[in-house]
């Protein structure tokens, strides 16, 4: 299939926060094949490519004067299985709740608790996605990508990915490496992550005494519906700060004023602080401008409400920072990408 350019496609459909900016050229790759073509195009006419897969962490602030190459490639299937432990393999373009939701129809467990996240499986490993405990290193068993300076593929193992806290080689190096394919490491028997957040007393609240995999996702599924926004119905990117990491002194300091501060100690003896609590408490939560705000329920999540564009959504966070850090001497930093 020879991927088709369009000219001056509108980026709406392609982003969560639903910011309506221009590509300069827009085209879709199906499959390995298709990717090459539109670099080699690329590359012949000078022009620079950026990739989209979901649009679920990506914040635009102005049209793009360049290629925008979106992932569509669709796929998945099983690498391995001994009984205990299955490698599936999913493409970069399959979206990712339904390759979650797949995986524990066939009675794969591990992705469970990483339901209802928006964007697709070629984005995952990029952040290191997590939630309730659980993040894409844990489940992780390689990938594969091509490298946009060499045109030559390679295999990444769980170490070449330097995962850290939504963080990665491949966010590190923006540009570089166009991911393919990515295969995760599950296991037929329920390995249960119920202590991050209220999942053990959402279940218990459900009447499940011995949950299975597929319950504690519906769990999860639930509690992300009450907290966040649908992203079809109110633009957004999920939690638009990541949690920051302080020292305990800092958080000693802290708790001097707010005794409250939520915080979690780690094990290298510094202390992540909920960035959502910090918000609320400076005024933030339920806070608008025009029609860029702070959602009503959730303080950690930025949101569109229909016309914003993503300079005044971008400025609205940069005046969160100033403020958190004026109050709290604490330095938020964004979790979408920002063009």
């Amino acid at each position: 299939m020879t991927a088709v350019w369009q000219e001056q496609v509108s980026l709406k459909p392609y982003n969560t926060f639903g910011i309506d900016v221009k590509a300069r050229y827009f085209t879709q790759a199906h499959s390995d094949e298709d990717v090459r073509e539109v670099l080699a195009q690329a590359r012949q006419r000078e022009l620079a490519v950026h990739v989209i897969g979901g649009g679920s962490n990506l914040l635009l602030t102005r049209d793009i004067d360049a290629v925008v190459l979106h992932m569509a490639s669709r796929g998945r299937r099983v690498i391995s299985d001994d009984g205990e432990r299955v490698v599936v393999e999913a493409q970069a373009g399959e979206p990712w709740h339904p390759f979650v939701q797949w995986s524990l129809a066939q009675g794969y467990c591990g992705l469970e608790n990483l339901s209802l996240i928006p964007g697709t499986v070629g984005a995952a490993p990029m952040q290191n996605v997590g939630a309730y405990g659980v993040e894409i290193k844990d489940v992780f068993a390689g990938l594969t990508a091509l490298d946009r300076e060499t045109g030559e593929l390679r295999d990444f193992s769980l170490q070449a990915c330097a995962f850290g806290y939504r963080d990665s080689v491949f966010k590190r190096n923006p540009g570089r490496w166009l991911i393919l394919r990515v295969r995760f490491a599950l296991r037929h028997e329920l390995q249960a992550h119920l202590d991050y957040g209220p999942v053990r007393q959402r279940l218990a609240e459900q009447g499940v005494e011995q949950p299975t995999a597929q319950a504690i996702s519906d769990a999860i599924c639930s509690i992300r519906r009450e907290k966040l926004p649908d992203p079809a119905e109110l633009g957004n990117a999920g939690s638009f700060f990541k949690n920051p990491v302080v020292s305990a002194e800092q958080v000693a300091s802290i708790r001097t004023q707010y005794p409250g501060v939520v915080a979690y100690p780690q094990a290298d003896g510094q202390v992540k602080l909920a960035a959502g609590w910090l918000i609320e408490q400076a005024g933030w939560k339920g806070y608008r401008e025009g029609d860029a705000g702070v959602h009503r329920l959730q303080s950690l999540v930025l949101v569109n409400y229909g016309q914003a564009s993503g300079a005044q959504v971008h400025a609205l966070a940069q005046r969160i920072q100033a403020d958190i850090l004026e109050r709290f001497g604490v330095a938020l930093e964004m979790e979408p990408n920002l063009y």
